[in-house]
């Protein structure tokens, strides 16, 4: 979760009005949840409300209004924005703020049932009407209570996320390249939500790119809800290989992540693009969700598991110092014993460097609620533990195997201890997987240093500042 303002914790606050400045049209705080293509249009919703003359404040007490943009994946992000929808209502009831404006993915996904159920929602406003988010400010401002729902249809065209204000620290930036997907996993609601796939064209992308780089942006990661599937809607093809040597040639970008890779359409002359580049890092994020061939075909996932073992080999094979992160459903419909344990042996062979596994979650309006042999939820999630606890092992495998080489780390904040840093190698994604404690002298956000691994633990390394640069990582010996 990203969340912004942090709330205080402060039982009963004296209510001071945040400081503004006297040509502010009002104050608001805002809490954004969800995935990063998420924190994309929180970032947007901000930067939009900032040109129009609002201003934005850390604490929710006290502002003229909240806004929270939510999460709507599964039930368990559900019932999470939910309940920060509530805290902030609360306040409103205390009145601490004057209102709630909810945006995003929960809208989306419940419709004009969202306000039945929680009808002191000032205002709702769905996934494609957040450029209009100024407009609604304005009507709650203005006490003006029409028009309090305003979705808007699936673009056409994709939207421009220039112009945003930024919640990630200065040195990375989240850069979507497109909207919606074209999938139809049977246990996904994502193009419910989020429509159908539209490319944003490579040259708006790279000027946003350039735009981030002049904000500081050192280490772009692409996000999209199918990353591979790049330009296939508005080019006839795909052309990710394309936007990605076009994204190479930007000057001040020292990394390229990439991100929700499906398996489809990895073609040789995209990993040959991987291998051979100097700026898009090593790191593949690619969701797999199975290996057992029956198992794929009933979630659609339009591959089996003899291209996947393969895909996986091919990527180890050819790209140097490869790390994968993969995302895994436990306990889906049908799931039987031994295809879990399939799954579970795959797991043990391909050691992949960092993974994700969620328990399979019923989700209404997708095909799967109607598949035959639904699981327990206490099975669903014992294989989830089990699957996670086989992982951690092999995570700390990789974390000791890393010991004694250098690698380059990316800085990203000060911990309260003297000397003391926070960074990523190329192995790390932020926000979901492990960091790099650094100790340092004279250092500071956004930079980039060579430091020796000295030491883990769990999922974090240990390192010092390098003098030496002679030592180079090999993480080929761990796969």
């Amino acid at each position: 979760m990203t969340q912004l303002p942090i709330i205080s914790d402060t039982a009963e606050p004296t209510l001071q009005m945040p400081e503004a400045p006297e040509n502010s049209r009002g104050t608001y705080a805002f809490v954004s949840l969800g995935c990063p293509k998420n924190l994309v249009d929180s970032e947007k919703m901000l930067g939009t409300l900032a040109i129009d003359g609002y201003t934005l404040v850390s604490d929710p007490e006290g502002a003229d209004f909240v806004i929270v943009n939510t999460c709507g994946f599964i039930e368990s992000s559900r019932q999470e924005s939910k309940s920060v929808i509530h805290d902030m209502l609360e306040l409103k009831r205390q009145g601490k703020t004057r209102g709630v404006i909810v945006a995003g993915c929960l809208p989306e996904r419940m419709g004009p049932s969202l306000r039945d159920e929680i009808p002191e929602i000032d205002h709702i406003l769905g996934v494609f009407s957040r450029d209009e988010i100024n407009k609604v400010a304005d009507r709650l401002i203005g006490g003006l209570n029409e028009q309090r729902e305003l979705f808007r249809p699936a673009p056409v065209k994709a939207m421009d996320d220039r112009a945003r204000l930024r919640i990630t620290p200065e040195h990375f930036a989240y850069l979507k390249i497109s909207e919606g997907c074209d999938r139809t996993c049977t246990f996904c609601a994502i193009p419910k939500m989020r429509g159908k796939h539209i490319t944003k064209p490579i040259e708006m992308v790279i000027e946003e790119a350039k735009e981030l780089v002049a904000d500081g942006v050192r280490e772009l990661i692409l996000v999209a809800q199918d990353t591979t599937y790049y330009g296939l809607d508005l080019y006839g093809e795909v052309r990710l290989v394309e936007l990605l040597k076009e994204l190479e040639q930007v000057e001040g970008i020292d990394w390229i992540r990439l991100m929700y890779l499906y398996p489809v359409n990895f073609s040789d002359h995209l990993i040959d693009t991987i291998a051979s580049s100097s700026k898009i890092i090593p790191y593949l994020d690619m969701p797999l969700q199975h290996i057992n061939g029956t198992m794929l075909k009933r979630m659609q996932r339009r591959v089996n598991g003899q291209q996947t073992r393969e895909l996986v080999d091919k990527l180890r094979e050819r790209v140097p110092n490869l790390v994968l992160r993969t995302t895994f459903i436990t306990g889906f419909p049908g799931e039987t014993d031994e295809q879990f344990e399939e799954l579970c042996q795959f797991v043990e062979e391909t050691r992949f460097q960092r993974m994700g596994v969620f328990s399979y979650s019923v989700e209404p309006g997708t095909p799967a609620v109607k598949l035959e042999d639904h699981i327990p939820e206490d099975i669903k999630e014992e294989r989830r533990e089990r699957l996670m606890e086989l992982q951690q092992s092999i995570a700390f495998e990789f974390g000791e195997s890393l010991v004694g080489y250098e690698l380059d780390v990316i800085i990203d904040e000060a911990t309260d201890e003297e000397g003391v840093w926070v960074g990523r190698t190329y192995a790390d994604a932020p926000e979901i997987d492990g960091v790099v404690y650094l100790h340092g002298e004279n250092l500071q956000p956004g930079q980039m240093v060579s430091a020796e691994i000295v030491g883990f633990e769990d999922y974090d390394l240990i390192a010092t500042v390098s003098l030496d640069d002679d030592v180079e990582p090999d993480a080929e010996d761990f796969a």
